[in-house]
């Protein structure tokens, strides 16, 4: 190579070293809200790929990986619930799983992670001003506004993480833009796009339904326990990261703010322990991974439904894996349970067959990567309308838990294990899910730093966020039309009127002169 071509490549790669290199390490402060490991695992994620960039975190949590290079970690465990693990799982599909239930709850459980964050005493110092500066806040709003308190004070610009699908009910005061329930299904439906009138209209009431309730809850706690961030305008992000892709969740327009970061959490595969692999390997005919993820306990299962798997799955020639807590009594021969699962790994392997899911948003995207057909048994919140996409997809077949039989279970493994088609269009829909323009990971550096750069970046904030509900919904123009219409009709048709009562008058005028 001359000096002079050296020289050349140089100079035109000039323009994008700069660009990507003019930010420079910022200061950024991390909250994560909610302490349960499926959304831990996306915050830690987006967080590893900004302090790999060279940029410098303190976080607030209570999932403690250690400090390392550019990554400081403030413990409250004290303040913080511990993260749900081995919840009855009874209670989560007939109690939580109820929108006039969940909804009050977490919203109230959002605001009192507020509390206990905001009482800390270094983020009480950071508030007033006497503690580090930071230039970005990175946190998680769930189910309140009230995260956003941190960044209003500080005068910084904000980024939000939705670890699961972000909220249908928080599109509105967020983004400005409301989802119509004829073509977008409620985070909280059974539907990822409803089909049918019945469909569309229960989707409409559902929508009206929990933005009511979340509106009500949020209002009486804060006639009931006024808080400091009930006093003041919360700032809005500047880009909100949601855990979504358009192969799991149906494509529907988003605002400029939103990026996409599904399946962020996702490694590169590592050995499986030698155990499980010997397992695996000496599987003629394949393996079933069978998971409810980390909240369910699956030893709280009805005694009916766990003997319908047991006998189900003794009746398969596939060896199964069963993410099981506790010893299981009568447990068949080809099951092997633990009470934890490298289930990346295990996914990834070519003699996977099939993968028994609750629809977890961690689980499906590590399927649909894996190219894994799944048979689905939601329970609450996401799940149901995640396993619906993925019957959409056609690599899944959805079913209702409590109601399971060995002969129900059976015909539907059966018929996954059996019918090539589960298997094809899971392969389709990794192959769409794995071919980006950039990875989650490189969209979290870019449209950071493209904040940091553009001084939070109002100019993505789509201007709905400015006009009130009546604006929005055209109340005020809609309204304003039908009474120009109505006066309009008015004028013609008292003009009419009038003009029939001369006519009439005139004729009859006229034949009374003729008599």
């Amino acid at each position: 190579m001359t000096s002079f071509t050296a020289m050349l490549i140089v100079f035109c790669a000039c323009p994008t070293i700069f660009h990507r290199t003019q930010v420079g390490a910022a200061n950024i402060l991390a909250v994560p809200t909610v302490p349960d490991k499926s959304h831990w695992n996306v915050m830690r994620s987006v967080l590893r790929a900004l302090t790999d960039r060279g940029h410098n975190v303190t976080v607030f949590t209570s999932s403690l990986d250690g400090d390392r290079e550019g990554y400081t970690e403030v413990d409250v465990s004290a303040e913080q619930r511990p993260p749900l693990v081995d919840v009855d799982a009874t209670y989560l599909i007939e109690t939580i799983g109820k929108p006039g239930q969940i909804i009050p709850m977490l919203v109230n459980e959002t605001r009192v992670s507020c509390d206990k964050i905001y009482g800390n005493r270094l983020m009480a110092d950071i508030l007033n001003g006497v503690a580090q500066k930071f230039d970005l806040v990175i946190t998680e709003p769930f189910m309140s506004e009230c995260v956003a308190y941190l960044a209003t004070v500080l005068r910084v610009p904000m980024v939000y993480v939705f670890p699961p699908p972000i909220a249908t009910f928080l599109e509105r005061p967020l983004t400005g833009h409301v989802p119509n329930p004829a073509a977008a299904g409620h985070v909280l439906s059974g539907h990822g796009v409803p089909e049918t009138f019945a469909e569309r209209f229960a989707n409409a009431v559902l929508t009206v339904y929990c933005s009511t309730l979340m509106w009500y809850a949020e209002w009486n706690l804060r006639r009931t326990n006024p808080r400091p961030y009930d006093a003041v305008e919360l700032v809005k992000p500047s880009v909100i990261f949601a855990n979504t892709h358009f192969v799991t969740e149906p494509s529907r327009p988003l605002t400029p703010d939103v990026v996409q970061i599904g399946g962020i959490h996702l490694t590169p595969p590592e050995s499986i322990p030698k155990d499980i692999l010997e397992f695996i390997d000496d599987a003629t005919h394949g393996v079933i991974y069978f998971s409810f993820g980390s909240i369910v306990s699956m030893s709280s299962l009805p005694e009916n439904v766990q003997s319908a798997f047991r006998e189900a799955l003794a009746g398969l020639p596939q060896k199964v894996l069963w993410k099981y807590d506790g010893e299981m009594k009568d447990k068949p021969k080809n099951v092997m349970t633990r009470k934890w699962f490298p289930q990346r790994d295990i996914l990834l392997h070519p003699d996977v067959k099939l993968f028994i899911s609750h629809g977890g948003i961690s689980g499906v995207y590590e399927a649909v990567d894996a190219g894994v057909p799944v048979l689905g048994f939601p329970f609450f919140y996401d799940q149901p309308r995640n396993i619906d996409n993925l019957v959409a997809a056609g690599m899944a077949i959805s079913m209702d838990l409590l109601s399971v039989t060995e002969k129900t279970l059976l015909n539907a493994i059966f018929e996954i294990v059996n019918n090539d088609r589960y298997q094809k269009n899971a392969k389709i829909a990794s192959r769409r899910f794995k071919d980006r323009p950039m990875s989650p990971t490189e969209s979290v550096i870019y449209w950071t730093e493209y904040v940091l750069r553009h001084k939070g970046a109002p100019h993505l904030k789509y201007h709905a966020l400015n006009l009130t509900w009546y604006q929005y919904f055209l109340v005020d123009v809609i309204s304003t039309v039908l009474f120009i219409a109505f006066l309009v009709s008015s004028i013609i048709y008292y003009g009419l009127k009038m003009i029939w009562k001369h006519i009439s008058k005139y004729f009859h005028t006229v034949k009374s002169k003729r008599e």
